[in-house]
């Protein structure tokens, strides 16, 4: 199907340089159009889309009861501000909180909505200062957000040392060792901050007891956990929250991403007497909880659980990895994650030229690491598109 005559792409990025800051670098693609789990470029072009737009399009592109949903709640009532309240933000609210205290229903979680995962954790930095205590303890391969106070918890020298000194006074550990960080946790500490599955490292998993020994480190130390949730959330490991399985509770989890599929919403989420921490005057957004990102996130919500895409998710991610290491390819060491984000190890350091080879043959994933390939699929990926990567992959390495 060609949408637009050829070389369009080519003139649209050249008007992409001239008007834009150059933060992203050039744009591989110039995307017009998406459905399902394809998308289309400028030149008519089709691709199978495994990544999302980074773990946000749960459900797809241009998903027709997300579409309802918006245009209906953008033709009701668009927004208020904050000084007043509309019944799609408190019912988002309501069902967040469910899913955060889902492994202590009777602990009391209270929500600030953002309009992103970096507002989300920049307002989960804020609470922790409100504990009297400034020290925090972050992990090694961590990814927060770029603003200054998410940048301080992200630990990737290339985005910290340009912008330094950065707020706070934090500590970073090892991810998944449990010693290192009972080395650092103790009175002084106001919260430790984790990732369940460290997307941007390339898709790391702790030891599956892990968290549940940073819970039992903060609780007696007296600090915050802070869990977060922004890449992994949502549906996108087989459940509402990839720390569910582990039985621990957060004090602090943020969303994002995935939570408004494409429509910008996120959200701090605080439990127990953190939940208190934050009163009138000492945070605020104009943005966020407006009612159409609210009617957006409940849309999500609903169709996951509607479809039964939390099974599906797991399903469909096993199939992907099953179907990836039973190629038995001498370039492929393993394959991390759960659900629909999984990190595919390469033995050599061509992950970058892989992700070029596989945009060139229509599929669209990353490298968040030398040696690692990150898909992240729409939820509702189907089993064919999944598998007619897996098919096309051992010529995509070949092709580096």
């Amino acid at each position: 199907m060609t949408l637009a005559t050829p070389g369009t792409q080519a003139a649209l990025q050249a008007r992409y340089d001239n008007a834009l800051m150059n933060t992203f670098g050039p744009p591989k693609r110039v995307f017009v159009r998406g459905e399902g789990a394809h998308l289309w470029d400028a030149d008519g072009n089709r691709y199978t889309d495994l990544l999302a737009g980074l773990a946000v399009n749960a459900l797809g592109h241009a998903h027709p009861q997300v579409i309802a949903a918006i245009s209906a709640q953008l033709g009701t009532l668009g927004h208020v501000s904050n000084f007043f309240a509309t019944p799609t933000q408190i019912a988002l609210a309501e069902k967040l909180a469910g899913f955060v205290a889902a492994n202590d229903p009777e602990l009391p979680a209270r929500v600030f909505f953002t309009n992103s995962g970096t507002e989300a954790n920049e307002a989960a930095f804020k609470i922790t200062r409100r504990t009297g205590r400034t020290r925090l303890i972050a992990m090694q391969g961590s990814f927060h957000g770029r603003s200054l106070g998410a940048l301080a918890l992200t630990s990737n020298p290339a985005y910290r040392e340009p912008f330094e000194p950065l707020p706070g006074e934090v500590v970073f550990v090892p991810y998944g060792d449990a010693d290192a960080l009972a080395a650092v946790v103790d009175e002084t500490v106001a919260a430790v901050v984790v990732e369940p599955i460290q997307g941007e490292n390339g898709v790391v998993e702790p030891p599956s007891d892990y968290l549940a020994m940073a819970r039992d480190l903060t609780a007696a130390a007296g600090a915050l956990l802070w869990i977060d949730e922004v890449q992994t959330g949502i549906g996108r490991c087989g459940d509402w929250l990839a720390s569910a399985a582990s039985g621990v509770t957060g004090d602090i989890v943020t969303f994002a991403k995935g939570l408004g599929n494409g429509f910008p919403v996120g959200a701090c989420v605080a439990t127990g007497p953190a939940a208190s921490l934050l009163g009138p005057g000492s945070h605020g957004t104009t943005f966020g909880g407006n009612p159409v990102a609210a009617a957006a996130g409940l849309a999500v919500i609903g169709i996951i659980e509607r479809d039964g895409l939390l099974a599906r998710v797991e399903a469909a991610g096993d199939r992907l990895a099953d179907g990836i290491l039973g190629l038995a390819h001498p370039g492929i060491a393993a394959v991390r994650g759960r659900g629909l984000l999984r990190g595919v190890v390469l033995t050599d350091p061509i992950a970058p030229a892989v992700a070029d080879a596989a945009l060139a043959a229509g599929f669209v994933i990353n490298a968040p690491r030398p040696n690692v390939l990150r898909l992240a699929p729409p939820l509702i990926i189907s089993d064919s598109d999944l598998d007619a990567f897996v098919a096309a992959l051992p010529g995509l390495l070949e092709a580096t």
